[in-house]
């Protein structure tokens, strides 16, 4: 019986960096809410920054969505990606760009592997 995977982090921010030399990630301009004059607003460039682990060996399906709850999401994000051993850690960079709110309020963010859902949060979008 294989275990659920284990999210580690899940960012948002506004870029990620990765050196080469160390293998290090540099993550730059972390939020968790985005504030509008008016809407709708469109944010020009995000990313998601999601570390896994404990992942059972082969390929698999992440899934992102952000939505308010009840209504079509505003973002789906679907990618696949590989696990060659449970002991891992997966880093997965998920560049979203223009993403258009139409209104102000709580999105609920939903981070799911092979449709098993391993993060339900909120996602604030004020005026």
């Amino acid at each position: 019986m294989n275990s659920k995977p284990l999210l580690l982090s899940f960012v948002t921010c506004d870029g990620v960096h990765l050196d080469n030399g160390s293998g290090k990630y540099y993550l730059l301009g972390i939020f968790s809410n985005i504030r509008g004059r008016q809407f709708p607003v469109i944010h020009p460039q995000m990313f998601w920054f999601i570390v896994l682990t404990d992942v059972a060996v082969g390929e698999h399906t992440l899934k992102v969505s952000l939505g308010i709850p009840g209504e079509e999401p505003v973002m789906h994000i679907e990618r696949p990606f590989e696990s060659k051993s449970p002991l891992h850690r997966i880093h997965l960079i998920n560049e979203i760009k223009n993403l258009k709110f139409e209104k102000a309020g709580d999105y609920g963010a939903v981070v799911e592997v092979d449709d098993e859902p391993i993060l339900v949060t909120s996602f604030g979008v004020t005026q």
